[in-house]
């Protein structure tokens, strides 16, 4: 049974012109409904949406305008296309004003009656998606959820830090440079007792030992040269509140032993100070190493581990949680629209491919500093191939990337790479078996195997 690809009324008040489009649509594997008049095409589209109309210009009583019009009130979304054998300049135009998608003259080509209606219906079902993301991020800030995510995995983590966050236990969080360790720290503090009370966040691999002992435990008048006045340090300045220790295993052997003791003790004594300070600070640690590792080397202490080591969380990366990438892409480009003053407000569905099927090594951060581009970029209100960077585009098929956690097979590795040929020689099947390095019967047989073919797979 042929695949349903959209549902089109057809509207047209000769009946010959009614009963061929309705033959060559149904074949398309479209799901069709005629109408032949426009007073009839009317009163179906009263009672149910259309994915596409398709009408006749000229019709007695209720002309192919009057349906054009009144479809965009009652369903903006469907896209219309005209088809009249009396054109003129002036009726195209008053239909393109009106917001038919496309003009056809009689007698069309079907060719070209095929390939508008495709591009129709891509244009509709990338409408419709847009505004299912828009809906699910509104969902998601409507629940004051920070994380932009439906991952299974992700929204596990989500709860158990909720479940956890009011507590005072120390939390560790591992995952790959880019996947919001940061901002879980954030999320957790957002929703613990400490909440109206301060976060502070440091890099410890921004810092050599002796300038990362001063953030943490901050200085006494004259404890050094240049030590002019008291200073506190950032545990001091955080106590009530939490402390964000990124990087953690940047942290020096000696800086470990001092922050140890502080987990232990719950004070600290200030560079060049004699007297204990108290605090009381809920401490969050993260790292992109595998600290297992790093103590198996004797790069960082077991019992730091453990202190720290009271609730684990382990970020996936982008790679793994593919499904976020159109709600995260549309996030960032609503974000950056605003910022930049611009109407930015789809992404064509062919860029999206593309980021679909990119790995995001720099995760979360990667996307986000793509989409800033692409939207710094277009002058127009979509996102589109053109607006990604051009290596991104050249390892849409060549990256062995992983797909659920496995590796490609070789004939899909195959196939896609016959399809990037055959598109970039503009389907010159002799080209491309010479570029290829097969014979012309070779690759027939291989367009037969995938299923390749002009209309539909490219």
């Amino acid at each position: 049974m042929t695949e349903n690809k959209g549902k089109i009324l057809v509207v047209d008040d000769e009946r010959l012109t009614l009963k061929n489009l309705s033959y060559i649509l149904t074949k398309e594997g479209y799901e069709v409904v005629t109408a032949d008049s426009g007073s009839s095409a009317l009163h179906r589209l009263q009672k149910e949406e259309f994915d596409l109309v398709i009408t006749d210009l000229k019709m007695e009583k209720v002309s192919g305008l009057d349906i054009l019009e009144k479809c965009k009130e009652w369903w903006p979304e469907t896209e219309v296309i005209m088809i009249t054998a009396y054109a003129t300049v002036d009726s195209a135009i008053s239909a393109m004003k009106k917001g038919a998608y496309h003009y056809i003259t009689k007698p069309f080509k079907l060719d070209e009656l095929r390939k508008v209606v495709k591009e129709a219906l891509e244009k509709v079902n990338l409408k419709r998606e847009n505004s299912r993301l828009k809906e699910e991020l509104e969902r998601l800030r409507a629940n004051q959820v920070e994380f932009i995510t439906k991952n299974p995995e992700m929204r596990r983590i989500l709860e158990t830090a909720e479940k956890i966050a009011p507590t005072d236990c120390s939390v560790l969080i591992t995952g790959e440079t880019g996947t919001g360790k940061e901002l879980l720290a954030r999320y957790i503090h957002a929703h613990s007792l400490r909440k109206d009370k301060t976060f502070l966040a440091v890099n410890c691999g921004a810092f050599t030992e002796e300038l990362l002992a001063n953030e943490l435990f901050g200085h006494e008048k004259g404890a050094y040269t240049g030590a002019v006045n008291t200073k506190k340090g950032l545990l001091e300045i955080a106590s009530g509140g939490t402390l964000f220790l990124d990087e953690i295993t940047e942290m020096s052997p000696t800086m470990q032993v001092k922050l140890l003791r502080v987990l232990q003790e719950k004070e600290f004594l200030r560079i060049g100070g004699t007297d204990p300070i108290k605090i009381d600070v809920r401490f969050i640690a993260a790292t992109n190493r595998d600290l297992k590792k790093e103590i198996e080397a004797g790069r960082f202490r077991e019992d730091l581990y453990f202190r720290l080591n009271v609730v684990s969380f382990r970020l996936p990366p982008l790679a793994e949680r593919k499904e976020d990438i159109p709600l995260l892409s549309y996030f960032f480009l609503k974000k950056y629209a605003k910022e930049m003053h611009k109407e930015v407000k789809e992404i064509e569905e062919s860029a999206m491919e593309i980021l679909m099927d990119y790995d995001f090594p720099g995760n979360v951060r990667e996307l986000e500093n793509i989409i800033a581009r692409a939207v710094a970029l277009t002058g127009s209100d979509k996102i589109s191939e053109s607006h990604l960077p051009e290596d991104l585009r050249k390892l849409k098929i060549f990256t062995y990337r992983k797909k659920e956690k496995t590796l490609p097979s070789l004939e899909e590795q195959e196939k896609e790479y016959i399809k990037l040929v055959l598109k970039e020689t503009g389907w010159n099947k002799t080209l491309t078996a010479q570029i290829l390095g097969i014979d012309r019967a070779t690759l027939w047989r291989k367009l037969k195997k995938y299923e390749l073919d002009e209309e539909g797979s490219l």
